[in-house]
């Protein structure tokens, strides 16, 4: 669950019971609570001029092992809006156009694949949005009738940016992900979460399960947030690692993701997203969401879409990859983590039920505000 270095500067939030949600560090293999008046939340953590040598020089009280409080571990955010952007690599990108010419439906989507990738080939691969370049190639895809809303997001000059769900509504690591019950086309998407101040500072990261329908998405990009935003269809964590001198953004655009989805039917799915194959930089997507355009007083956190496109097939030959309940999809990336959680649908989730409200009642009833 933790990255391979041992000095890496982790936060992360814990339910301890009768009290309530915690802001934790570790020390070693030891789970630190620093909760107090100064940080109440892991907002407050994040607003702090100096977040990373606050986190490293606070003390606090020790509740034990790391592997005690994995049952108890909660999304390392809180206040945060939790932002999204989509097609940012050539891979998916092409997926996206897929899935809408298909309206949806994976039957087709094979025969569609194959016509799609005889015309675009690797030409979207490199290709620098908003640039000369890329206006040359949309208007090629055009002529064959081809362009795409996806394709205006993912080569022209703006960014897809949108709210993958709301405030204190994320999940952890080990709990259920959900699956809106009216998808029968959908998968995970593993990808580098950016923790950005309320000042558009990118002090940290930490690693996201972007839960996708691929069919309601594919009929209509209006439907995205129905696609998108349900109960428990956002995962992140398992910490926050905070840039310090042993890890900065220049080794997260170097990140490389792996993701294994194990099925209780013995299938098995494995795949990749390299940061370095990314068509926009994380800088310039976080400078696209926040600016004298739109403020986040709280930081937000926001998802930098993903390369991974599954096409394996599962049920049916041509249909590619679909979710079965039951699925566990781990996530890795050496520097942040493993992020694991297990596919159900967003019915037989939790509900979700402790927002910002009760979150504020039980800080003010121990005294924290």
């Amino acid at each position: 669950m933790l990255p391979v270095d041992p000095n890496a500067l982790l936060a992360g939030r814990v339910w301890r019971p009768d009290i309530g949600p915690c802001v934790v560090t570790l020390r070693g293999d030891r789970v630190i609570d620093i909760t107090s008046k100064s940080i109440p939340t892991m907002r407050d953590l994040c607003e702090a001029d100096a977040p990373a040598d606050l986190l490293r020089t606070t003390t606090g009280e020790d509740i034990g092992c790391v592997e005690d409080i994995v049952p108890h571990l909660l999304p390392p955010i809180d206040l945060h809006a939790i932002k999204a952007c989509g097609v940012t690599f050539a891979d998916s990108m092409v997926e996206r156009v897929i899935e809408e010419q298909a309206a949806g439906d994976p039957d087709r989507a094979n025969a569609i694949r194959q016509k799609v990738g005889k015309i675009i080939g690797d030409s979207l691969s490199g290709l620098k949005p908003g640039s000369d370049e890329a206006q040359r190639v949309k208007e090629v895809l055009q002529a064959e009738g081809l362009w795409s809303q996806y394709l205006e997001v993912g080569i022209g000059p703006y960014a897809e940016v949108f709210t993958k769900s709301q405030p204190m509504s994320a999940v952890g690591h080990g709990a259920d992900v959900g699956l809106h019950p009216v998808s029968v086309w959908n998968n995970p998407e593993p990808e580098v979460v950016l923790c950005v101040t309320s000042r558009g500072d990118i002090i940290g990261a930490m690693l996201g399960n972007d839960v996708n329908l691929r069919d309601v998405e594919g009929r209509s990009a209006l439907l995205l947030g129905k696609a998108k935003d349900n109960n428990a269809s956002c995962a992140v964590g398992p910490f926050i690692r905070f840039f310090d001198d042993g890890y900065s953004l220049d080794d997260l655009r170097r990140a490389e993701l792996t993701m294994t989805v194990t099925g209780t039917d013995g299938f098995t799915l494995d795949g990749t997203s390299s940061m370095t194959q990314i068509s926009r930089d994380p800088a310039d997507l976080a400078g696209q969401t926040i600016g004298r355009h739109h403020q986040y007083p709280d930081g937000f956190v926001l998802f930098c879409g993903t390369m991974f496109a599954p096409t394996k097939d599962r049920d049916a030959p041509g249909q590619g990859f679909t979710h079965h309940i039951g699925d566990v999809v781990e996530i890795h990336e050496a520097n942040l983590g493993t992020l694991r959680n297990t596919v159900r649908l967003s019915t037989e989730c939790p509900e979700w039920t402790f927002g910002t409200s009760a979150l504020m009642r039980n800080l003010a009833a121990r005294g924290l505000l």
